[in-house]
């Protein structure tokens, strides 16, 4: 009696263990690394890269500098949602969307609005949150087709892994899509989008060109509203802002023939809104550590340091010049008013909705301390 006892135990114990009869084969089924979307003639267009792991995988026995292949699928709907399932149809396997990790937007896409993309996006359950997100003015099907050096994979480009360039060279910072939903739906939130671009002209492999990713600016959004793009140049004065910036070059002076190049780090920003005649207007000022990359010409710390603080003034002036005449605070200045003033930000906003122009910025103060001059004496020898 006991024993069967037992074995009835034994039968209810393993009908109440956790099954595989819903898993897939993992061999069997596509997995899509990055999305790219377009809109025409009213219907949303997906583009859905497929790589085959086998390949990827930095193993013994595979090749480096082998080609490896790129599959591209394509959807068609007048929904984003109908767009993707379109492509299951010819896609052969069952399409996976756990591995994506990043989304390109068309500039056509842009323009017709982000919210109702992230709105699917963020809905499916298989889809991260935390997948970079870029615009292009590319064709879709050139930039989910580009390899990176060496032959290598997708995954080892700009695209997919952004932070190794930024960490050697910081100027556009890369951004997650939840945080560009994030900062779009804030009252006086700025959106920015880094521009992912093609450069076909400054790698070769033996004497044959190959292109390379390269980020030229970013795209702006400012009230939900989609506001163009700059590009790098136009931007120099924003990377002073960035609080995660790792090392940014920087020729001294900024006019004329260079003495020096010095390397700025770990800027430190602070805004303060001011009311004047019923108007708000802003006092910025810039703290930054240094140190010298290459120097060209005997020049004083001192000086260096005063050309360097000049330098980061005229940058910050004309990125903010080029963010008003595409009606973008750039400098993110009206957040500091909604947070620090709040009755005045919504008194300023009631008859517009940008309020920022060429008079705004009441004063901007540079300090630079360079701290290390390399592996040899802060002269020229």
């Amino acid at each position: 009696m006991k024993k069967t006892g037992k074995i009835l135990i034994s039968v209810l114990i393993t009908v109440l263990l956790a099954g595989c009869w819903n898993s897939k084969d993992i061999q069997n089924m596509a997995y899509v690394t990055t999305l790219g979307i377009d809109y025409e003639d009213g219907k949303f267009k997906s583009y859905a890269q497929v790589l085959n792991f086998a390949n990827v995988a930095k193993a013994e026995g595979i090749q480096i500098g082998k080609a490896v292949p790129v599959w591209v699928g394509t959807g068609e709907g007048k929904t984003l949602t109908e767009s993707m399932t379109t492509l299951y149809s010819t896609s052969q396997m069952r399409v996976f969307w756990g591995h994506m990790k990043s989304v390109i937007l068309s500039e056509n896409v842009m323009k017709h609005g982000l919210l109702e993309i992230y709105d699917m996006l963020n809905r499916y359950r298989e889809i991260r949150y935390n997948i970079w997100i870029y615009g292009t003015g590319e064709p879709m099907s050139d930039v989910l087709t580009q390899k990176s050096i060496l032959n290598l994979s997708p995954l080892e480009t700009i695209m997919d892994s952004p932070l190794q360039i930024y960490s050697e060279r910081s100027f556009i910072l890369p951004e997650y899509g939840f945080k560009t939903i994030a900062q779009i739906k804030e009252p006086s939130g700025l959106a920015m989008i880094p521009r992912l671009e093609i450069d076909r002209t400054s790698w070769f492999e033996d004497v044959d060109k190959r292109p390379m990713f390269r980020i030229n600016g970013a795209y702006f959004f400012q009230n939900k509203e989609y506001r163009g793009h700059l590009s790098e140049d136009d931007l120099k004065g924003t990377r002073w802002i960035q609080r995660k910036l790792v090392r940014s070059p920087m020729n001294i002076p900024h006019t004329g023939r260079p003495v020096a190049t010095l390397i700025l780090v770990r800027p430190h920003l602070y805004v303060k809104p001011v009311i004047e005649n019923n108007k708000a207007r802003y006092n910025i000022r810039v703290s930054l550590n240094a140190y010298i990359d290459e120097l060209a010409t005997d020049t004083p710390p001192k000086k260096m340091e005063e050309m360097a603080s000049e330098a980061i003034k005229n940058e910050i002036k004309v990125s903010f010049k080029k963010g008003l005449e595409k009606k973008a605070d750039v400098f993110l200045l009206d957040e500091k008013l909604y947070r620090k003033h709040p009755k005045k930000w919504h008194q300023f906003h009631r008859n517009s909705s940008f309020i920022l122009d060429e008079d705004s910025i009441k004063s901007i103060e540079v300090r630079v301390a360079i701290d290390s001059s390399g592996k040899y004496k802060q002269r020229v020898e």
